[in-house]
Parts: structure tokens; sequence; C-alpha cells
């Protein structure tokens, strides 16, 4: 491979990575928000670099990650494989965490269960969720980046400097979602989607997930809209008082 091809490879895995990455962090974000707020950001590190190295195995067992593409039985007309049964199965999970987590923001209160376990247990508890819901978001990326290029070094690369760049940038983004009650609610309703989604590819009707990453980007930014007007209303009145 010339090194123009091998660069070109590596951002464009790179960039696939950075993408499906988004549901990762967000629930990231969600699962460390029951820790107390001196373990959260160790919780997300921890949880990362599980992640990568979840993920670097993944790809070295590329051989056996094809064969979960293999049909199993059909269903009602529909081919179903072991990555159908995973993703169909995380789906409902997510989407239950999702819904459990919305019911409690809106009821405005924290879990007495969750307050009553010993802190070692609820980080390890969370760490667990964060590796179980990576798996659950890696494993497109994966069996797509396996597709894209036979390169096992620039799969990994790609791996690193994505998860590289997620440790990076997730105490930002989740001290940002913290602090924002309207974009957690928004986190936790691009969540469910995913969900729904999941569990759609599970029984074979794919949907392209860039429609759900743009309607997430166009709330968002609707609601940074709303925030910044909200700001100067604010401030005029302040002004005038």
């Amino acid at each position: 491979m010339e090194a123009f091809e091998w660069i070109v490879a590596l951002l464009t895995l790179t960039g696939l990575e950075i993408v499906l990455g988004i549901d990762n962090l967000v629930m990231i974000t969600i699962l460390t928000e029951k820790l107390p707020k001196n373990a959260r950001s160790k919780a997300r590190r921890v949880g990362l670099i599980l992640a990568l190295i979840g993920r670097v195995i993944f790809l070295s067992t590329a051989v056996w990650l094809t064969k979960l593409t293999t049909v199993l039985f059909v269903l009602s007309g529909n081919e179903v494989s072991i990555r159908d049964i995973v993703l169909a199965s995380g789906g409902v999970a997510l989407l239950i965490k999702a819904t459990l987590e919305i019911a409690s923001f809106v009821e405005a209160h924290e879990t007495i269960a969750s307050q009553q376990v010993h802190p070692a247990k609820q980080f390890w508890g969370v760490i667990i969720q964060i590796f179980f819901f990576d798996f659950l978001f890696s494993l497109d990326s994966v069996l797509t980046a396996i597709g894209l290029t036979q390169q096992l070094p620039i799969m990994v690369l790609s791996v690193m400097v994505a998860i590289v760049i997620m440790i990076v940038f997730v105490n930002k983004i989740s001290d940002f979602v913290e602090h924002n009650p309207a974009i957690r609610l928004l986190a936790l309703a691009f969540l469910i989607l995913i969900g729904v989604l999941l569990i759609a590819e599970g029984f074979g009707s794919h949907v392209d997930r860039s429609y759900v990453y743009f309607a997430m980007c166009f709330s968002l930014a609707i609601e940074l809209l709303n925030r910044r007007r909200q700001k100067k209303v604010n401030q005029k009145k302040n002004g005038t008082s």
C-alpha cells in the first residue's frame, strides 16, 4: 500500500471511529453521573482505556468477527445472524436504560439503591456497563473497518487515535451535559433513538445512522441558540433594572 493510500485509509477510519463514538461518549456521560464527582473523571478514562483494549482485541480476531454475520436461521423471511441477535438485544438494553434514566431525570431524584452501594462496587459496576455498551457501539464500526481495509496496523492506529481524542474531550463534554439539564434530556432521547435503530438493524431493517446524528446536531444547535437568546434577554433585564 502506498503512503498516500495508507494516510487516506487512516484518516477515513479515524473519522469513522470518532463519529460512531459520539453515542459512546453520551452513554459514558450518563453512566458516570451516578458516581461521586471525584470518581467520574477516573471512571471515564478507565472506561475508554478498556474500550481501546477491547477494540484492539476485536480487530485482532477479524476472522472470527466476520463469522458473526453468518446466517444462523431464517425467521419470518429474515436471515438472522449472531450480529443481529447482539444488536437487537443490545438495542433493547439501551432502550430500557435510557428510558429509566429519563424517568429518573423527570422525577428529579437519585435512586436510593445506587446511594447505598459501596463506592468501589458502584465504580466498577459503571465500568462494566461502559465496556458493555462500548462493545455494542463498536461492533458495527469494527466490522465496517474490516470491510474498508485489511491492514490491521491501520485499523488499530485509527482506533487508538480516536480513543485518545475521546479521552481528551470526554470530561469537557460530560461537564457540559451535566450542567445543562436540557442537553442531558436531549442526550437521553438520542440514546433512545440509537436503541431503536439497533433493534431495527437486528431485525434486518438498516437505517442510516447519519440521519440520527444530523437530527441530534440540529436539535443541539437549536438549544444553544435558545440558550444564547435567553442569556441576552437576562442581560438586558439586568441592565434595565
